[in-house]
């Protein structure tokens, strides 16, 4: 497999750094990760499951609910133009980010979740007959599965998965092999959350563009980590949420191709979507505003824009490359403790690695973990699977972020003998 493209990687070139990365200084703009658990330092190695965040998101969302609280579009007053602004210049900002064409191609949505399930529904299900394909591929979030399912059954639709290898890679050979005139969609993760693996995108978009088929991306797990530009990627739509970027829960963005959006109809139906309403008819709003029915999660948009100001004026490449040296800290830290086995070890791999242990249950092993302070996801990562796969029903997953430390490493590995004395 080749290194993943330019607009959708983490740059090797920042590992080393003219100025060292202000580690400390970083940490203390997060209040969280001074908090202690069971009397022992917080080590929060979660992040995959959602991101903490910094003061000045936290500070955004009070200041709005104390200075700014109002509707937002609909209203004449100071307190409604102000809210209007705050939540358009987030809008703008968050385009800036991700490198959109224009700010009309994004839109605020409840998650990453949400939408896809507005391309599947609004997009998809109006253009799908019988025999069409949709192709997924083996590592996908139930999120970029069970969306296209529910169109299948829709449509008669078939969907379609591309396998990976044992490391977690994606295999684009027999990938591109089933791409063909029947494929309609093809819906992507950017980076897996269960196996950390960094999905070259951009060649794939190439293929199915080949095809005449559109191309989703999955980002969930790809912007905390990595620069993205959907320009350049030339994907048609890019979705993913605040809380894994540093902002609130319940935000999100979808980012669609302007000739796309054009022609879907709403997904949602109500306020604010419309240019006029009678009893026989109804004239839909301009994009992006077509998709964005009712009060929108105003605070949180506000939060999100937030989220991203922070991160401009974050080193952020002396963050990813603090990352990836911790990321792999932490690969062969894991190594050295006896019965445990990495799933997922990928060419190219974002700062997620999950693991078992033959001494433990994960849940056992996530409980033991949490009493020594050490905060890691258990379960199966809302990707059964891709478990499946790897032959096993759960995992443990430690997940970073830029703000995370070597010593938080160590205590994971410490907290990891302290499982092997409990269960062996």
């Amino acid at each position: 497999m080749s290194a993943p493209s330019q607009a959708g990687r983490i740059s090797t070139e920042s590992i080393a750094q003219e100025q060292p990365f202000d580690l400390e200084s970083v940490r203390r703009d997060f209040p969280i990760l001074a908090t202690e658990i069971h009397g022992k330092p917080l080590a929060y190695l979660d992040n995959a499951a959602t991101s903490q965040k910094p003061r000045a998101v936290i500070d955004a969302l009070s200041n709005y609910y104390e200075h700014t609280n109002a509707n937002i579009h609909r209203g004449v007053h100071s307190l409604s133009e102000r809210a209007t602004t705050a939540y358009e210049n987030a809008r703008s900002r968050i385009g800036r980010w991700i490198h959109t064409p224009a700010e009309d191609h994004v839109i605020f949505v409840r998650g990453t979740t949400e939408g896809i399930n507005l391309v599947a529904q609004s997009y998809a299900r109006p253009r799908l007959r019988a025999g069409d394909e949709i192709l997924i591929t083996q590592m996908e979030h139930h999120s970029n599965i069970v969306p296209w399912q529910l169109v299948c059954q829709q449509t008669g639709a078939v969907l379609r998965v591309a396998p990976i290898n044992e490391r977690g890679d994606l295999e684009l050979d027999k990938l591109e092999a089933m791409i063909g005139d029947k494929t309609k969609i093809v819906a992507i993760t950017h980076v897996s959350n269960a196996l950390g693996t960094i999905n070259d995108v951009k060649p794939i978009v190439e293929m199915a563009h080949r095809a005449g088929a559109i191309v989703l991306v999955d980002g969930a797990q790809a912007v905390p980590h990595m620069n993205v530009n959907v320009a350049d990627l030339d994907c048609d739509f890019y979705a993913f949420s605040a809380h894994k970027l540093f902002g609130p829960t319940g935000v999100g963005v979808l980012y669609g191709k302007a000739a796309l959006l054009d022609e879907m109809d709403p997904y949602q139906g109500g306020g604010e979507m419309i240019k006029s309403v009678t009893f026989d008819k109804t004239l839909y709003a301009d994009l992006p505003y077509k998709f964005e029915a009712g009060t929108p999660n105003i605070a949180g948009a506000i939060g999100m824009g937030a989220a991203i100001e922070y991160l401009e004026q974050l080193d952020f490449a002396g963050a990813q490359g603090h990352e990836m040296q911790l990321h792999a800290y932490m690969v062969e830290q894991l190594k050295t403790v006896p019965g445990l086995t990495l799933i997922g070890t990928a060419e190219h791999q974002a700062s997620v690695q999950s693991f078992t242990m033959d001494c433990a249950h994960p849940h056992d092993l996530g409980t033991v973990l949490d009493d020594q302070g050490v905060a890691v996801r258990t379960g199966h990562h809302c990707a059964q699977p891709v478990l499946e796969k790897f032959g096993v029903s759960a995992t443990a997953r430690a997940s970073l972020a830029f703000y995370n430390t070597k010593e938080e490493v160590d205590q994971l590995i410490l907290a990891l003998g302290r499982v092997i004395e409990v269960f062996r």
